[in-house]
């Protein structure tokens, strides 16, 4: 492994654009190469950020030895395919979230990657930022005692589109699998990715996906996560971890917090993190430390996390009968 990382993109959408400018803040990078389904995308993202090597193709971008890692950053119903594409010539992938569709497919993405020892990461972005890492370590050595529960939300107004990714079923849309991830990541960052006990209820819209949704989560110790998501209604955006001997809140909104505040009793104390960069610089920090140690995974955000997730997000859909067309 180079002491630059030299990086591709799969795709050329809004959440490609939005790492490509992450890189910019990251460290030891290079933004090397893009690939799209046709030239003029791949022509288009290629001149906006001063890439070299443009590819027509997913297949070139694959096969372009001069890549390290790849970002796929395609809508998630080809997460599977791309990231096995890319995992089957030896490319770090780190996939956008969520992982898959379900955990069938997640389950398939990570046994190619550890059958050819190959570096695979959900871009969980926000277990990262420094707001969430400092919060983490503060959990970690027991500041606010035994957390007993998780409350986050995170919501917003979008557009109707029928054809956009968020509402289209055969683009895998809705909250749940798009914003959901967020919530649920960050109470099994606390509690586990396996809790004991599911409630969950969701309005599903005109196009059959979920609109909004609350879920109860109950672990085996009595901790509760009390969780929810939406695409048509705004929420604060805020996360608190509740503790026998404190609180920590994360500052709204709570995916790109500057800081974080600590209670313990009367006594608060304010802690500013603000972003360097605009956020997504961070995961690509973490791959970078990952290959040059030779890792094929990261501690931070592991694939039986990321699969257990997929179960986690498989179950709760079912509560409500919402199928995807591909499953």
């Amino acid at each position: 492994m180079t002491d630059t990382i030299r990086w591709g993109i799969l795709g050329t959408g809004w959440i490609a654009h939005q790492f490509a400018q992450g890189l910019a803040d990251a460290h030891d990078v290079s933004l090397v190469a893009v690939g799209s389904r046709s030239s003029d995308t791949a022509d288009a993202f290629a001149d906006e950020f001063d890439i070299p090597r443009r590819h027509a193709s997913y297949e070139a971008l694959a096969a372009d030895p001069d890549v390290d890692a790849v970002y796929v950053s395609t809508p998630h119903p080809f997460h599977k395919d791309n990231s096995i594409l890319l995992l089957e010539q030896g490319k770090a992938v780190l996939c956008e979230k969520p992982f898959t569709i379900n955990a069938e497919q997640a389950q398939a993405i990570i046994d190619v990657a550890r059958e050819h020892g190959v570096f695979l990461m959900e871009a969980m972005w926000t277990r990262y930022i420094p707001a969430v890492v400092r919060a983490r370590a503060l959990i970690a050595e027991g500041a606010i005692g035994d957390v007993r529960m998780v409350q986050a939300d995170f919501g917003f107004r979008a557009g109707m589109n029928p054809e956009s990714r968020l509402f289209n079923k055969a683009l895998g849309g809705g909250a749940l699998l798009d914003i959901g991830i967020y919530v649920l990541s960050l109470a099994s960052m606390v509690l586990g990715p396996t809790p004991q006990e599911v409630v969950s209820t969701a309005q599903l819209g005109e196009t059959g996906v979920d609109e909004q949704s609350a879920v109860l989560l109950k672990y085996a110790g009595g901790e509760l996560a009390v969780l929810s998501c939406a695409v048509r209604t705004c929420t604060t955006v805020e996360a608190t971890f509740l503790g026998t001997g404190g609180s920590i809140r994360l500052h709204s909104p709570f995916v790109k917090s500057a800081g974080l505040t600590v209670t313990r009793g009367e006594d608060q104390e304010l802690i500013a993190l603000p972003l360097q960069g605009n956020g997504y610089n961070y995961e690509a920090d973490e791959v970078g430390r990952c290959l040059r140690a030779g890792d094929t995974e990261s501690a931070a955000m592991p694939l039986d996390e990321s699969l257990a997730l997929m179960h986690l997000m498989d179950r709760i859909r079912s509560q409500w009968g919402l199928v995807y067309p591909m499953e």
